[in-house]
């Protein structure tokens, strides 16, 4: 059995049958159940898996530009943030609100990661895929992708079998600042690439505990996003409720705002703690169990729904010994 402790970043003691690194897009894949991982920064394994896990080390940045773009091919092993640390050194910007944010470019598209105002979404052309049942290769275009909140295809129990292999990213050469959200307003109308960069570093700094020196996975929760109506209930209860306009009149709600008025910030169950910065962070303070993460994760999740009739949905994929479960 191979150890899966330094395998997820949140640290919980688990094992699988063993471990298979892909450093080529054309090695032979295991025929026996397998559970695609990159840094382990958004999978926390809960109990022993009875499987192989297939590790994405597929390397690589290529840049082609043209008049108005910059186009850019990323392997899906390369790690996210230091591939946003060479884009702005090579003046290719966008990816600035993005910075941080744990794991490999592989997993970028599967949760489609935002921050700050922008997503992948916003910068994805295609996605190469392997179909590891036959052998495919095919490029999916963004638009085909169902890009959603924390969402894409690659979700979906048909796309499972699906290896990213690269992510296309599209940069315009005609750069315009997003810093409408939170914190990044502080940098006036017209602030640089890099000092997004900067300011987005540090508020994560600040709000986030480090994964090397605390186990946690990030925002272990989506923030909810409900109907107009029910915000507006909401909003005639709790008038400091915070709320960002949806499409369709609907409405996103932070979820660490709810569970901080639930009082759960700083609360543990055994070894697991919910973070005393920010509270839509679950930790592994103390040597936890997956079932005392279970345990406060349900807890949170069911007092939200007592109190507000919201239903939080883990962000964090959750693996039990047959694979992913639902929390």
């Amino acid at each position: 059995m191979l150890s899966l402790n330094s395998f997820h970043t949140f640290g919980l003691s688990a094992n699988a049958k063993n471990l298979v690194r892909l450093t080529d897009v054309d090695q032979l894949i295991p025929a026996e159940p397998f559970y695609i991982l990159g840094e382990g920064s958004n999978t926390i394994f809960l109990e022993d898996y009875e499987g192989c896990i297939l590790q994405v080390c597929l390397k690589g940045v290529e840049i082609t530009e043209h008049n108005d773009h910059y186009m850019v091919r990323v392997a899906a092993g390369e790690n996210w943030h230091q591939l946003v640390i060479h884009l702005l050194q090579e003046k290719i910007f966008g990816l600035e609100n993005l910075a941080l944010i744990p794991g490999t470019v592989g997993a970028a598209p599967i949760q489609n990661i935002g921050a700050y105002g922008r997503e992948l979404a916003d910068f994805c052309h295609s996605v190469e895929t392997l179909h590891l049942q036959n052998g495919e290769k095919t490029a999916i275009a963004a638009v085909d992708c169902q890009f959603g909140y924390r969402d894409s295809i690659f979700k979906q129990s048909e796309a499972l079998a699906l290896l990213i292999t690269h992510v296309n990213l599209r940069f315009d050469k005609e750069w315009k600042p997003h810093n409408q959200y939170g914190e990044l307003q502080a940098l006036g109308e017209a602030p640089s690439p890099l000092e997004i960069y900067n300011k987005v570093v540090e508020v994560r700094q600040s709000k986030l505990p480090d994964p090397a020196k605390v186990g946690n996975a990030g925002s272990f929760f989506k923030n909810p996003v409900v109907e107009g109506d029910l915000f507006r209930l909401l909003k005639a209860k709790w008038a400091e409720i915070p709320g960002y306009s949806q499409e369709g009149g609907r409405v996103k709600i932070p979820a660490a705002w709810l569970i901080d008025t639930l009082g759960f910030k700083g609360k543990t169950v055994g070894g697991i703690a919910c973070h005393a910065k920010q509270p839509l962070v679950l930790i592994n303070q103390n040597h936890g169990t997956g079932q005392e993460l279970l345990t406060l994760a349900r807890d949170i999740r069911d007092s939200v729904y007592r109190e507000f009739g919201i239903v939080l949905e883990n962000e964090v994929r959750l693996m039990g010994k047959l694979g992913l479960i639902t929390l």
